[in-house]
């Protein structure tokens, strides 16, 4: 294997890279963990935080990826994988089986969790519904005093 395209240390710290949107959902955030520069596009790891109240979540679709994993890291969120609905909570581990129609359409105001997809650039890929999908939980309104 060439060095140039051999997989390189990497070692981000918090303050190295942060939070930002434009990723796939405007109502996440996202923070780049520089493992898909590492990896030559390999593998992406990042951290999902949510940003906006779940309204009509994800919508139902599927990823052209070989292997995707979702670590809850703080709060939950609820799927739909096919026509199963699956709450994940802090702790959890999902893997992603390439190709599942799936839809996140509720989740907490603390949610974060850690992503890991290969390839980097894997597709996302709106499809029709299989089912129906319960309402999300209205967030908390903040109040002003």
């Amino acid at each position: 294997m060439s060095t140039e395209l051999a997989t390189r240390f990497s070692h981000v710290k918090p303050q190295d890279t942060s939070f930002a949107g434009g990723g796939l959902r405007d109502f996440f955030l996202y923070r780049d963990l520089g493992i898909a520069d590492a990896t030559h596009g390999k593998v992406v790891a990042q951290l999902v935080r949510a940003n906006l109240a779940p309204e009509q979540g994800t919508g139902w679709h599927r990823h052209e990826a070989e292997f995707h994993i979702v670590i809850m890291l703080k709060g939950w969120a609820r799927f739909m994988y096919g026509e199963k609905e699956t709450l994940v909570e802090a702790g959890d581990c999902v893997h992603q089986a390439p190709g599942i129609p799936h839809y996140l359409f509720d989740y907490s105001p603390d949610m974060e969790y850690l992503e890991i997809v290969g390839p980097a650039d894997f597709k996302s890929i709106d499809i029709e519904a299989p089912c129906a999908v319960p309402a999300p939980t209205p967030w908390p309104v903040e109040s002003t005093s």
